[in-house]
């Protein structure tokens, strides 16, 4: 069974970019400013030979327990609890602090196994603070360098010392982190057999982001969904701020879900955390197969709402809405008419698109919204052979054939599949230029009746075939 560390120190010593060395990737955001990391995140590790699971954590603040700074410190304090063993951070730089003496009586008293990590070590002036960290009665200090990458061998053997080689070379770790980069395949599927048909596989993992404007209530719903407190959530918009990913079993099914941070209009973006936030939300959409939209069931389909789908759509995901905080609305019967023909009104390119109304606050419908997710998902992997879609394409061109452009007819030939996740099609025709996009509609909304594709983006690519005579004049014998 692989460890767990936990990386801990009060904020600004460089607890996240340590978090990013040792999985190997810019995961988690990093500032200058203090209190960028809110929530904790664990991700699969690497130092040398050893493997290991990593928890990056808020930084430890001294605060009542019902403000935002508390209710960071309590995600803190629970990944203590989850650790093996734990990476008590300072900035060598700076020198102890009374915080820094604070939580270490906090560390100590966990009873865990504790490595002294001396961060910023590169720095001029840093050999004194090394010395102070001394008093902190946790051991050596390490000196290491997350941003450069120094001191990284000490560290390791720290490890080791700390846990003993037993603990620390345990052989299922390396079958954990060759599982762990398997599922991060890439996202889309050519189809090499046009005629065969799709198989639904509901053994594997899915992934899926869970995005919306700011307090729509994100992390509530994940919190909901997993049935336990996970993720930081409060009255303040915008709490989160990484793209924090959470796995989960439902049903006997892996998931991974990612919480992100609220996207609000990109005029009303200034501050280059809030942009860097975004964008790690935009990273997990591409990643994601299915994106859950939350709005805001008092206030919803708001302009950045539709843009946060029309972006969704666009990147070929699959999405799912969410109405949250249905527990506040005083006319949910009336409400929710208005809702569908919006739904449809407002977003006709993913014609019959699932919704769900849901409370994250009571519990509300969730098994209705995963219910919802699951449909989603096996229309986004469908697959349709290409004898079933040319006889769909025959009465097609009987019933509305192409129009006459510049007083010659279209002629459209044949029809094949040749993506899924989402659907792409490619559609063979005498002039692909010409076609006219109404046209292109018509084609996309009849396979979406015809084979029963509701709610995801399809695609159609236009192609003609080469004309062996083209460039060759006529000869005369």
């Amino acid at each position: 069974m692989s460890f767990k560390v936990a990386i801990i120190g009060r904020p600004n010593v460089g607890k996240s970019t340590l978090f990013n060395r040792l999985v190997g990737r810019k995961l988690a955001l990093v500032d200058d400013t203090p209190g960028v990391t809110r929530d904790r995140r664990v991700h699969a590790a690497k130092l040398y030979d050893l493997h290991f699971d990593v928890i990056d954590t808020a930084g430890f603040e001294d605060a009542a327990a019902s403000t935002l700074p508390g209710r960071m410190r309590a995600q803190t304090e629970i990944a203590i609890r989850e650790a093996d063993l734990i990476f008590f951070t300072i900035d060598a730089k700076s020198g102890l602090l009374p915080d820094d003496r604070t939580f270490a009586e906090i560390v100590r008293k966990a009873g865990k196994p504790v490595v002294l990590v001396a961060n910023k070590a590169e720095a001029k002036g840093a050999q004194g603070g090394m010395l102070e960290a001394w008093e902190l009665g946790l051991g050596e200090p390490i000196p290491v360098s997350a941003e450069h990458g120094q001191g990284m061998p000490d560290l390791r053997d720290a490890v080791i010392e700390a846990l003993g080689e037993k603990r620390a070379f345990d052989e299922e770790e390396a079958e954990s982190e060759e599982e762990v980069a398997a599922s991060e395949v890439l996202i889309g599927e050519d189809i090499t057999d046009p005629d065969a048909e799709a198989t639904y596989d509901d053994t594997k993992p899915m992934r899926i982001a869970v995005v919306g404007r700011p307090n729509a209530g994100k992390s509530t719903l994940i919190n909901a969904l997993i049935g336990e407190e996970r993720l930081l959530t409060g009255p303040e918009a915008g709490i989160t701020r990484d793209s924090i990913s959470v796995d989960w079993d439902w049903h006997g099914r892996r998931l991974k879900l990612f919480d992100t941070a609220g996207m609000r209009r990109k005029a009303r973006i200034h501050e280059k955390l809030e942009v860097m936030s975004v964008q790690d939300g935009l990273r997990a959409i591409r990643f994601a197969e299915i994106v859950i939209i939350v709005l805001d069931a008092t206030i919803p389909f708001e302009k950045q709402d539709l843009q946060i789908a029309d972006l969704i759509i666009r990147e070929g995901r699959a999405p799912v809405i969410a109405f949250n905080k249905w527990d506040l609305i005083d006319n949910p019967q009336e409400l929710l008419a208005e809702l569908r023909e919006k739904t449809t009104r407002l977003l006709p390119q993913v014609r019959g698109i699932q919704a769900v109304t849901v409370s994250a606050e009571t519990g509300r419908s969730l098994d209705k919204l995963m219910d919802a997710v699951i449909k989603t998902h096996k229309v986004w992997n469908s697959r349709v052979s290409t004898g079933k879609l040319n006889r769909w394409l025959e009465s097609i061109l009987a019933h509305h054939p192409p129009p006459a452009v510049a007083g010659r007819r279209l002629k459209v030939k044949y029809v094949t599949q040749a993506k899924t996740r989402p659907p792409g099609f490619v559609v063979q025709c005498s002039r692909p230029d010409a076609m006219p996009q109404s046209y292109v509609r018509y084609l996309s909304n009849s396979l979406r009746e015809a084979f029963d594709m509701p709610g995801v983006p399809i695609r159609i690519a236009l192609r003609t075939s080469d004309n062996p005579f083209a460039g060759r004049a006529n000869k005369r014998k």
